[in-house]
């Protein structure tokens, strides 16, 4: 079997393909990864095919203001955005048809892909072959459960009207469905009724959709149809990663109690100098040494301070299970990890399916409430820092949850259904 998988996105959105790429191989599969190609660096050394898709939209994370202006809630910004990006997907969608068709990827006998990339179901309808959607969120199947983790819905929500809410889903089709359709009319693909759908095949049928999260964090929904699936996290560790991203071993032994990390990943906010300042400032209040990771900006260089040490990406999966708690954005993948290590988090979450896992994560007793960008002050996050360490409560659960998580394989698991999808479509 070969599987060209493409996907869109942080390094969350990244990080679990690689694992899933590296899972496919060992069983004696073929697999080519493709994603931006400003995540080479991270893919590289992991023993796995990479092939380059344009950034896209994720440029748009690189200026940083975009992000935190729709964090903070301006309608014009929102607008202003969503103007911006349909004509950044150009260049990914024919990178995702080259991959496939002339590239690594070609002679695939099925796609994966997490949505975002809007390739995915459109290449494997041109290839005849099936599309499988995959990704790290509950975003697309709707449910009763709970609302649509794509956006923060008020409290009193009620629960008859969750699955309403996933028509949230449709905004890429508003958004970049005339820039899709005039990509598939090169391709001479018909303009099919569903075909901006990744929950649809090209023959009406419905498409598998293997979701990378633990189910002792995300319950499989009772009134999810079959085809949805809850596998586990996918896990790739980094051989090269070490046992302290490069900072010095004083960050481990220079204290009697452990460091808390910081790090907002690619969210860099409307003023990342001044979130810095809140940062460290809460961090002394609190009574704790901090290590701060600057990753796309989010948080900024300081100067030397006894009890601060400042890194830049870290791995995530060697310094977690060192800290006392994990600060963060609540991206889906820095939660995963958060979890996986089994410490306490405090989730500051900005934009997007964030809200959702702070408070998942309180649910679950690992964290406080989460404590929103808009509303970070030295106060707010300094207590929350110190709830995180000193409460016994969150250190325990943060321990079960931990070990439930790390006795799980989920990349094998979706590696199972693969193969019974393929042989069940032969």
């Amino acid at each position: 079997m070969k599987v060209l998988i493409l996907t869109l996105g942080t390094r969350g959105d990244v990080q679990p393909f690689v694992a899933l790429t590296q899972e496919l191989q060992r069983r004696g599969h073929a697999a080519v990864l493709g994603a931006p190609k400003r995540f080479a660096e991270l893919v590289a050394g992991q023993g796995v095919v990479f092939a380059e898709v344009d950034d896209g939209p994720l440029r748009v994370l690189d200026g940083g203001s975009a992000v935190g202006d729709v964090a903070s809630g301006g309608m014009g910004a929102k607008l202003a955005l969503m103007r911006q990006m349909p004509a950044m997907f150009t260049r990914v969608l024919d990178d995702c048809w080259r991959l496939a068709s002339t590239g690594p990827g070609r002679g695939a006998d099925v796609i994966v892909h997490n949505g975002q990339v809007l390739a995915g179901q459109h290449v494997a309808e041109k290839l005849d072959v099936p599309a499988v959607l995959a990704l790290p969120m509950p975003m697309y199947v709707p449910t009763r459960q709970f609302p649509w983790p794509g956006q923060q819905f008020p409290s009193w929500l009620p629960a008859s009207m969750n699955r309403m809410t996933y028509a949230g889903m449709r905004a890429p089709a508003m958004m970049f469905g005339r820039t899709v359709d005039r990509w598939r009319a090169g391709l001479d693909l018909p303009r099919r009724r569903g075909r901006h759908d990744p929950l649809r095949r090209s023959d009406g049928g419905v498409a598998p959709v293997l979701h990378a999260v633990s189910s002792a964090v995300v319950p499989r929904p009772a009134d999810w149809p079959s085809s949805a699936t809850v596998t586990g996290y996918w896990f790739a560790d980094r051989p090269d990663a070490g046992n302290g991203a490069g900072l010095d071993e004083a960050v481990w032994t220079g204290g009697s109690e452990p460091p808390v990390f910081v790090g907002f990943g690619s969210m860099a906010g409307t003023d990342p100098v001044a979130t810095t300042r809140v940062v460290v400032e809460a961090l002394r209040v609190a009574g704790v040494r901090g290590v701060l990771a600057t990753g796309w900006g989010g948080l900024q260089e300081v100067p030397s301070l006894p009890d601060v040490f400042v890194s830049g990406e870290v791995a995530h999966e060697t310094v977690f299970p060192r800290v006392a708690a994990v600060v963060h954005h609540g991206g889906a993948g820095t939660t995963a990890a958060a979890v996986r290590a089994g410490v306490p988090q405090v989730v500051c979450p900005f934009v997007g399916d964030q809200p959702f896992w702070g408070a998942r994560m309180q649910q679950l007793g690992v964290a406080p409430a989460a404590v929103a960008q808009r509303e970070l002050t030295v106060s707010a996050l300094a207590a929350a820092i110190r709830q995180a360490v000193s409460d016994p409560v969150i250190s325990d659960a943060a321990r079960r949850l931990g070990e439930r998580v790390r006795a799980e394989n989920g990349v094998a698991t979706a590696v199972d259904l693969l193969e019974q999808q393929i042989d069940g479509d032969r």
